[in-house]
């Protein structure tokens, strides 16, 4: 019975072939897509969790950790005389126009603070030490600003409202999702060059002495200044990122791909099959001439179903890997994680026996008899 699967199946190669080419592309779109949405997720709340904060103070209402509004900066005296706190300081996230040596402008996202080593801020460094940024008029800026403010070397100089801040140092993988490059300096030289931030910071980053609750912190933060928002770090992750699900449609774009995708896979498969047992009709009804039931014909639809499947998907995460590095140029974080492997093959597979079921009610109503006829 194997065997009569696989020879009905690859009876006709180039249909085979347009088969499980089929099902390997709605396999890539459905990986491409939702790795993309996650690393795009990733995006969304990778300083905070890379930071070595437990608990953020922001200011009220403010929806992510891009869109920061600001508050005194004196609070985080306030936040360091709690009983718990092992250290505290402020944060500034401020977006900032960075003129080109072509005279073009670019915005990019700052982050500044006093104390970065002390925060795993920024957490991989290509070049230079961020102590430096303490000592002058320096900068670091990450490697994914090259596509959007050219090629830039260690002593590089850009300029803010007309001041030259010199490139002292160059980080990797710190990505946001709106895609504006980051870069880190000083928080006193980031105040001086935005006046309305003097006397001002974004968040206060708390981390707290091992074995102190953070939800009591947190609520006792709430009390001491009530006109702020308090947030744990996981709490404060999952809302920049539900901010950008619910207000960009990023949410139904998925569910949208994995729609097409799957409806791809069931319609090409579903195609394929009917074709092929049409076309081999007089041999199911041959299995049911000496005996075999409708169980052992849909076992061989199911067997072949499973084959396509496994090898659509195959074909679907080989390209999928092809294009994870050439998506990665383009500052594209695809991310294809174990579990999203394993349920995209059980889906394929699901989807695939779906479409065998639909050709079964073809044949589950061959008359045996027309073996003997003509």
């Amino acid at each position: 019975m194997v065997d009569l699967a696989r020879k009905i199946l690859f009876y006709d190669k180039l249909r085979f072939l347009i088969t499980v080419g089929g099902v390997g592309f709605a396999v890539m779109l459905v990986l491409v897509q939702t790795g993309l949405f996650l690393g795009l997720m990733g995006n969304a709340s990778a300083t905070i969790d890379h930071i070595d904060a437990d608990v953020w103070v922001a200011a009220k209402n403010t929806p992510n950790i891009d869109f920061a509004r600001t508050f005194s900066d004196t609070l985080v005296n306030r936040v360091r005389a709690i009983d718990g706190v092992e250290r505290a300081d402020n944060l500034i996230v401020w977006f900032m126009r960075m003129a080109l040596p072509t005279g073009a402008q670019e915005g990019i996202e700052v982050y500044a603070m006093e104390r970065f080593g002390k925060w795993n801020l920024p957490w991989t460094i290509s070049e230079g030490n961020v102590a430096d940024l303490r000592r002058g008029r320096y900068l670091m800026l990450d490697d994914s600003a090259t596509g959007r403010c050219g090629v830039f070397h260690i002593g590089d100089y850009r300029e803010f409202v007309g001041r030259r801040v010199k490139i002292t140092g160059r980080s990797r993988d710190a990505l946001s999702f709106t895609t504006t490059p980051i870069a880190f300096m000083d928080l006193r030289l980031c105040q001086s060059l935005t006046p309305e931030l003097d006397g001002q910071t974004s968040y206060i980053v708390v981390k707290l002495r091992p074995g102190v609750d953070a939800h009591r912190i947190a609520a006792e933060i709430r009390d001491r200044l009530p006109y702020v928002d308090v947030h744990t770090r996981d709490e404060w992750s999952y809302m920049s990122r539900n901010y950008w699900i619910t207000n960009t449609g990023l949410g139904l774009n998925l569910f949208m791909t994995i729609f097409l995708g799957c409806l791809i896979a069931v319609m090409v498969v579903a195609q394929t099959l009917y074709t092929s047992t049409m076309d081999h009709i007089k041999e199911f009804g041959t299995i049911k001439a000496i005996g075999g039931g409708n169980g052992r014909i849909y076992l061989i639809l199911a067997k072949q179903a499973i084959i396509a499947g496994v090898c659509g998907f195959m074909i679907g995460a080989a390209l999928t890997l092809l294009l994870k590095p050439v998506m990665a140029k383009a500052n594209l974080n695809l991310v294809v994680i174990g579990n999203l492997w394993a349920l995209t093959l059980a889906g394929t597979l699901a989807f695939c026996l779906t479409a065998a079921l639909i050709c079964f009610r073809k044949v589950s109503k061959i008359d045996p008899a027309m073996v003997f006829r003509g």
